[in-house]
């Protein structure tokens, strides 16, 4: 579970995401493309709604779509996968309206550590 410390902040939009992305559920590497493209789709209305700034939207989106590519091969690399959740994971971490969203990826990267262990 993770946990925010945003003490001093003042939050005027909170996004939350996930309400269907179950990460936790992913049994196979076509799941984990099911809900890898489900958060795709949450970076995209995250952005439309200016909860994410164009610049770190791209870089994230980029991020998940590499992570995407990989798993979609025969035999995905963990490392590969891991990596690109964690960038994905750092560039939302300083955006304190996008919490449900890093959670979500926290998911991703405990979903992969799941499925490849």
């Amino acid at each position: 579970m993770a946990t925010f410390d945003q003490r001093g902040q003042r939050v005027n939009t909170q996004y939350n995401a996930g309400h269907d992305i179950h990460f936790s559920a992913v049994q196979t590497s076509a799941d984990l493309v099911t809900e890898l493209e489900k958060l795709k789709q949450q970076i995209a209305q995250a952005t439309e709604s200016g909860i994410l700034p164009e610049e770190t939207a791209t870089d994230a989106d980029y991020q998940v779509t590499k992570a995407l590519q990989q798993a979609k091969k025969p035999e995905p690399e963990k490392k590969t996968l891991l990596d690109h959740l964690t960038t994905t994971k750092a560039l939302l971490d300083n955006i304190a309206a996008a919490s449900g969203l890093v959670t979500v990826v926290v998911g991703a990267i405990q979903g992969v550590q799941k499925l490849f262990s």
